[in-house]
């Protein structure tokens, strides 16, 4: 009897072990299905220590008690706090890995992700977030950088559109939060000058000048100089300006700041001034805009195929009939822009002027552009200076594409190419001290370039003569 009662107590405590291990097996998956469910996200060192919590439970629950006789099995939960830090850059205190994929043509958001090997998810979590709609429209030649963590969570996007601007995107949870981040370059004056052999152009790139600065410069003096017809050997020109610098690169050329061009022995100059509502323009020393009332001519690319004159004989008629304009031959669909600001008061088609445009620029003026293509405004619009009013073409009594264009005075007709163009407004009174503080300065170092340039040139053929 004593074997048999000695064999039941240590079935019943085996028994009491072996449903302590089923219990703590049960309670162990269900622990592990939280430890899951937290392993992709949850810091590695919070995972450890919750683990090694756990694994010493386990080794208590089945090591036995003191007291062998005791069958009762009394279970306690332990409430573990476990706190959920999302992935998140706080204060850039993560250190990120960075790769970068530049816009291609044909590239969009998604290609770039899918290149980067990111998901689907990412690309809507981004592109829903605040500023989102700004990765919509990407252009060859921006980039965007990926900043992961090492577990290869993506944490941040930098939309970078140009070396001066860019947009950051971090992750706060689900979400992406913008921030627009510009970088002002660093500005130094360069000193170009040149003569003239054959065009500005030829002499602009003999002298290394970018074609950026060569247009600019022929848009500064447009007003007063006729650069297809006025131009001639001799002339010469000098103009300062700006490169920029980036993190010691060069980014580029910016603005003219001051130039003087010399035309048949005579000189302008002209300054950049920007005004106190951020407005910049180019002045002369005396403080007139550059800019006139009105364009010299209303189109780009041209060639003048026939001048004004009273007694031109019609190519279509074959009589000797006034001709009160000019006609600029140009491609078909060459715009044709308004010369100055004004009011559209006939915009229509005739069996002889084809399809054309008036405009009447206050009570003095008024310009008629004739034989266009496409006409692009309409009767009583109002138009800006230099606004596309419409195309070349050869519509009406005309022999080949051309612009027929008109300049009327008081009703008068007037030679477009030379008729004298009223200024524009001057700096206004209120403007005066601070244009002369700002300018001279420019004009003084740019007359030392100038002196400069000259002492060097004598010095160099006083050598040559000896």
């Amino acid at each position: 009897m004593g074997s048999e009662m000695c064999i039941r107590d240590s079935a019943k405590l085996w028994l009491v072990y072996y449903w302590r291990w089923v219990t703590v097996v049960k309670k162990t998956q269900k622990v592990a299905n939280r430890i899951l469910f937290f392993t992709r996200n949850f810091p590695r060192r919070n995972l450890l220590f919750i683990g090694g919590i756990f694994t010493l439970l386990a080794i208590l629950s089945v090591v036995p008690e003191d007291e062998p006789d005791r069958t009762k099995l009394v279970t306690e939960p332990i409430l573990v706090p476990i706190e959920f830090e999302p992935l998140e850059i706080v204060n850039n205190r993560i250190d990120l890995h960075w790769r970068s994929e530049e816009v291609g043509k044909g590239d969009n958001l998604s290609t770039l992700f899918l290149r980067a090997k990111f998901s689907a998810k990412d690309v809507h979590e981004i592109s829903t977030s605040p500023k989102g709609k700004l990765l919509r429209n990407l252009f060859p030649g921006e980039s965007l950088r990926f900043g992961t963590d090492k577990d290869s969570n993506l944490l941040q996007v930098h939309y970078v559109k140009s070396p001066l601007e860019k947009y950051v995107y971090t992750r706060q949870g689900n979400k992406y939060q913008a921030e627009k981040r510009l970088r002002e370059p660093e500005i130094l004056l360069s000193y170009r000058e040149g003569v003239i052999k054959d065009s500005l152009y030829l002499s602009g790139k003999e002298a290394n000048l970018p074609d950026k600065l060569i247009m600019e410069m022929a848009n500064i003096f447009g007003w007063d100089i006729d650069f297809v017809f006025d131009i001639r050997p001799g002339d010469s020109y000098s103009l300062l300006y700006e490169d920029r610098f980036i993190d010691g690169e060069k980014l580029g050329v910016g603005n003219i700041i001051a130039a003087s061009f010399t035309n048949q022995k005579k000189t302008f100059d002209a300054v950049r001034y920007t005004n106190k509502k951020g407005q910049s323009d180019y002045y002369t020393p005396e403080g007139f805009s550059m800019r006139k009332t009105f364009l010299r001519t209303p189109l780009d690319i041209f060639r003048i195929s026939s001048g004004f004159n009273l007694r031109r004989k019609h190519p279509i008629h074959k009589k000797i009939k006034a001709h009160r304009g000019v006609d600029y031959s140009a491609p078909r669909g060459t715009p044709v822009y308004a010369a100055g600001a004004g009011k559209v008061i006939e915009s229509g088609f005739s069996k002889y002027n084809g399809n054309y445009v008036f405009i009447q620029h206050g009570q003095t003026y008024v310009t008629k552009y004739l034989h266009l293509n496409k006409r692009k405004v309409r009767r009583g619009q109002t138009v800006k200076q230099r606004q596309l009013i419409g195309t070349v073409g050869s519509t009406g009594y005309s022999t080949g594409n051309h612009l027929h264009y008109e300049f009327l005075v008081n009703g008068v007709h007037r030679n477009p190419r030379t008729v004298k163009l009223p200024q524009a407004r001057p700096i206004t009174e209120n403007e005066r001290v601070a244009f002369r503080q700002t300018v001279e300065p420019m004009l003084s170092q740019l007359a030392e370039y100038q002196d400069k340039s000259q002492l060097a040139l004598v010095e160099g053929n006083s050598s040559n003569a000896n």
